[in-house]
């Protein structure tokens, strides 16, 4: 008999459970994970910056939505809450209900494995267009491609302008523009 602690141990929450929490939180296949504490201000101007690309390129697509810091329900036990998404046709009020086009994770020490590893296994199988990796340290960003079997890439971009040519609008992001007060 195995004396370790067992997945069938840990308990099991639903995005019902989560509501009911109070602090920061994102549950994925039913483990919750605490957010770390406040971004750093780098991380915060970066998410802004981005968003403000985004939204701007958006403006012919009313149909689009560039949003900041929005739970994400992917099904009954997982809601993650990307940096900046990039969603198209979802009228869902409260919450983020459909697959986004893009989302893009600013990293921080305390969050990198998890958006490199975990999250990015969970924005591939829920088929999100592009994940883009911004690391604040490096001036750098990793894009994935999801080619419809899963990520290819990624590219990694520091002054290239960057098209999301799958994404259901014509957005893009200018890596150079983005990093260049940051240098």
């Amino acid at each position: 008999m195995s004396a370790g602690l067992q997945p069938e141990d840990l308990p099991h929450y639903s995005v019902e459970d989560y509501v009911q929490w109070s602090g920061d939180w994102e549950l994925i296949h039913g483990i919750p994970y605490a957010m770390s504490p406040a971004p750093t201000k780098l991380h915060q101007k970066l998410t802004l910056a981005i968003g403000n690309q985004l939204l701007s390129e958006s403006a012919e697509c009313p149909d689009c939505e560039v949003l900041l810091e929005t739970d994400w329900v992917i099904r009954a036990d997982t809601l993650l809450r990307p940096d900046v998404a990039v969603v198209c046709g979802d009228d869902n009020p409260r919450h983020i209900a459909k697959t986004p086009d893009i989302v893009c994770e600013v990293l921080s020490p305390s969050t990198a494995r998890r958006d490199e590893g975990l999250k990015l296994r969970e924005y591939e199988e829920a088929g999100v267009r592009y994940y883009v990796l911004i690391d604040p340290e490096q001036l750098m960003a990793r894009v994935f491609q999801h080619s419809g079997k899963g990520f290819q890439g990624p590219a990694e971009c520091t002054r290239e302008h960057f098209r999301f040519e799958k994404s259901r609008c014509p957005l893009s992001l200018d890596f150079d523009a983005l990093f260049r007060p940051f240098r």
